[in-house]
C-alpha cells in the first residue's frame, strides 16, 4: 500500500502528492509607485469598496485629489489593487493612513511594500516618528510599531481626532516607530517571519 502525503505550505506555495516538487502559483506583477492626481478616482473607489470591513475612514474625492502626492499605491494590469497615505501630522511625526489592498491582491506582501516605501519617504523628509491607528494593530507590530496611547501622539488627537464623532470611543490602537529605526530589511524580515 502506498501512503499519499499532501502538505499545504500556504498561500501561493503548494506540493504535488505524487512526486514532492513545490508547485509555483503565478505571482501578479504589481508595481508600487507614488501617485498622481489622475489616480484620486481609483483610490476614492478602492478605499470606499472596503469601508463595509470597518477599518477605513471614509475619504472624499476632493480630499483624495488634493492629497494623492502623499499617496503610494500599487498597481497590476493598469489597476490600482493597493494604497496608503504618509500624513503629516507636525514637523516630527507622519501618519501612514488609508492603508488599504484589495481582496484579490492580498497575502502578496503589499501591504509590507508600501509601509516600506512611506517609511523611506519618512525617513527623506526628516520625520522622527511614524505613526498608525488600526482596529487590528498586528500588522503594524509584525514591522517594529510598538502600541502606544493615544496621548503619545497629540499631533493625531488634534489634526483628526478632536473633530471625529467617534473621538474617545474608536476603538482604534495607536502604533508608533520611531524612523531611525526602521529599515526596509528589517520590515521585510518581520513580514517573512511571519
Amino acid at each position: 500500500m502506498t501512503m499519499r502525503v499532501v502538505v499545504d505550505n500556504g498561500p501561493g506555495r503548494k506540493r504535488k502528492a505524487s512526486t514532492g516538487r513545490a508547485l509555483k502559483t503565478a505571482k501578479p506583477q504589481i508595481a508600487i509607485r507614488p501617485a498622481v492626481v489622475a489616480d484620486a478616482p481609483a483610490l476614492h473607489a478602492l478605499i470606499a469598496a472596503h469601508l463595509e470591513e470597518g477599518k477605513l475612514l471614509p475619504r472624499t474625492l476632493d480630499e483624495l485629489a488634493v492629497h494623492a502626492p502623499r499617496f503610494v499605491v500599487a498597481e497590476s494590469g493598469g489597476t490600482i489593487v493597493g494604497c496608503a497615505e504618509l500624513a503629516p501630522l507636525s514637523q516630527t511625526v507622519a501618519e501612514v493612513r488609508s492603508l488599504v489592498v484589495s481582496r484579490g491582491a492580498r497575502r502578496h506582501g503589499l501591504g509590507v511594500q508600501m509601509v516600506e516605501d512611506l517609511a523611506a519617504r519618512a525617513r527623506r523628509d526628516g520625520f522622527d516618528r511614524l505613526c498608525a491607528f488600526a482596529h487590528d494593530p498586528a500588522f503594524f507590530v509584525r514591522r517594529g510599531f510598538s502600541i502606544v496611547p493615544h496621548t503619545w501622539v497629540p499631533e493625531k488627537i488634534a489634526h483628526d481626532c478632536i473633530a471625529c464623532p467617534l473621538f474617545r470611543n474608536c476603538g482604534q490602537y495607536a502604533v508608533a516607530l520611531e524612523v531611525d529605526r526602521v529599515n526596509a530589511a528589517s520590515l521585510r524580515r518581520s513580514a517573512n517571519a511571519n
